[in-house]
């Protein structure tokens, strides 16, 4: 097993790809919600918008995956990617119903999906045991980029109006679509744990061939993602998470500033008192947090705090109460979502890492997707409270399996006579 470095100039377009392409898919995300609101569209309507985002990665993360490990190529996916992200923000600019906004999150999400290729690639730069220190690093620039994005957001459509985000949007991927370009790849080298076929394989009718083969393939790769119990449980918890996140601060946090009075520009310290706390936290938590607490306790204290955090918000009497309650969660889902990311891929040889990765990211866009449509389907029944007190239960029910999933490996462990240096990969190390 093989990995590569950059030159500085490299990895530095390598950052500012990812920076662009972040900040193109954010730079909206804070005024959407009252942006929908303001064209008179309904909570439950919104909840399916914001949601929608996740449904195309549902769909396409996964083979993309597969696709691009097939391929062993990178690069064009994320090429393709940031010109989805132009696409995106070009139609919030069209028409007046509630068609094309949800058509511009649609093709977002198929942004979205080249996160895929974009973590496999970075990944490849680093040895196997150090995959979470290297998600670590892409997570605090994805923040970055969320933060530049969404920082922006407010001051320029307090300035310029709803459209100069829209059209800032389209700039952006622009560049982004340049930077991409200058990425540099190579193809994985095959692993050499890849076992070699010990006999010659019958000869197949030509009517056999195309059934066998992907008969053959699907159960490769259910077996490839049944060897790994870690890969479904944090895939399982990331849904949960990305519920949260998407219910909260890339939902209808923003709209319940409104309602405690928020300006669009106003929005912009909404945004800083969450992504800074978050941005920080996510660049340390792989350094320094989970190595002294372990991947699991700290998984499990941050999923508490989101919960938290979560069930105040609607309680909260003024905007300072509200930036408080977002530089916690901000803090808490931090803590478990670089880990989450990094886990996914750790127990997977390099030339499966896009299908490991497609298939985690696949699971927890499911939860971007039902995280705000259930919310705004509960918000237009019971208003915004009924929306974050699910995203808070959801917290605890994922605070639950960490926690029982925990006690498990424990009682395994004790059971067992394997010595500490041969025991398999789990949250708990």
């Amino acid at each position: 097993m093989t990995t590569y470095t950059l030159s500085r100039k490299k990895h530095a377009i390598f950052v500012a790809a990812t920076l662009l392409y972040w900040t193109t898919m954010y730079i909206y995300v804070p005024i959407l919600t009252p942006f929908l609101k303001d064209r008179g569209i309904s909570l439950s309507l919104i909840g399916l918008i914001v949601g929608s985002y996740g449904l195309t990665q549902v769909l396409i993360r996964f083979p993309l995956g597969i696709y691009s490990d097939r391929m062993r190529r990178r690069k064009p996916f994320m090429v393709v990617g940031m010109l989805a992200g132009l696409a995106s923000c070009g139609l919030f600019l069209l028409g007046n119903s509630w068609g094309t906004p949800l058509a511009g999150r649609l093709v977002a999400g198929i942004c979205a999906s080249a996160w895929v290729p974009f973590t496999v690639l970075y990944a490849s730069y680093y040895p196997p045991a150090k995959s979470t220190q290297a998600m670590a690093t892409l997570s605090f620039l994805t923040v970055l980029g969320q933060l530049f994005g969404m920082t922006a957001s407010g001051w320029i459509a307090g300035s310029g109006g709803w459209d100069a985000a829209f059209l800032t949007g389209i700039g952006l991927a622009a560049l982004g679509t340049v930077a991409a370009l200058g990425i540099e790849e190579r193809a994985p080298a095959l692993s050499a744990s890849v076992p070699a076929p010990t006999a010659k394989p019958r000869k197949t009718a030509p009517h056999e061939r195309s059934s066998t083969g992907s008969n053959r393939r699907i159960r490769d790769l259910l077996s490839l993602i049944g060897s790994s119990p870690l890969l479904i449980e944090v895939s399982i918890l990331s849904m949960l998470g990305h519920c949260i996140l998407f219910i909260t601060m890339f939902g209808f946090t923003p709209l319940q500033a409104v309602e405690l009075g928020a300006s669009a520009s106003e929005l912009t310290w909404l945004v800083v008192a969450f992504m800074v706390p978050h941005a920080l936290i996510s660049l340390w938590n792989g350094r320094y947090i989970a190595p002294r607490l372990g991947a699991r306790r700290t998984i499990l204290c941050g999923f508490a705090l989101s919960a938290i955090c979560t069930a105040i918000i609607p309680l909260c009497p003024s905007l300072p109460w509200l930036y408080a309650t977002q530089a916690i969660n901000g803090i808490g889902q931090a803590l478990y979502i670089p880990l989450l990311l990094g886990l996914a891929i750790q127990d997977f040889a390099p030339e499966h890492r896009a299908t490991a990765m497609g298939f985690y990211q696949s699971v927890y866009s499911i939860g971007m997707f039902l995280g705000p449509y259930l919310a705004g389907w509960l918000n237009g029944i019971g208003g915004l409270e009924a929306g974050f007190f699910f995203g808070a239960s959801l917290g605890l029910v994922a605070a639950a399996i960490v926690t029982i999933r925990g006690q498990r490996q424990k009682r395994a462990i004790a059971k067992s006579a394997v010595a500490a240096d041969e025991t398999p990969n789990t949250l708990s190390t």
